[in-house]
């Protein structure tokens, strides 16, 4: 399956268990891999053809700032549903860094990565 990739996009949002994460917020990074079959904007080289890759980090965006969640697993869902209603890919997988999650010892970064995929009528 064809996909397009979203790679490091770097969101300050309000997410997390402690409320200092959420009075504070901190840095969040999300890849994000869209399927679809990429064969037509391939051959005709039209963005109507395609996902716009620009409106989906929008999209993505929205989200992480639309409400503050508990968990990190939630608000990567929460992306993964916003993009598979607005946009038309077979499915989508988010991974959802947090770089400065609150836990002793020397990280890169906590994350967590969820893969949905549309209703098979719909794509």
């Amino acid at each position: 399956m064809d996909k397009i990739v979203i790679k490091g996009l770097r969101i300050f949002a309000y997410h997390g268990v402690n409320p200092e994460e959420k009075e504070k917020g901190q840095p969040f990074v999300l890849d994000i891999t869209l399927y679809k079959d990429l064969s037509l904007p391939g051959a005709t080289d039209d963005l109507n053809d395609t996902v716009n890759y620009s409106r989906v980090a929008k999209t993505a965006t929205r989200v992480m700032l639309a409400q503050k969640d508990d968990l990190i697993e939630r608000a990567a869902s929460r992306v993964a549903e916003a993009v598979l209603a607005e946009f038309p890919v077979r499915e989508v997988t988010v991974r959802l860094k947090k770089p400065r999650a609150p836990i002793a010892g020397d990280f890169e970064y906590v994350a967590v990565e969820i893969t949905r995929r549309a209703p098979e009528a719909v794509v």
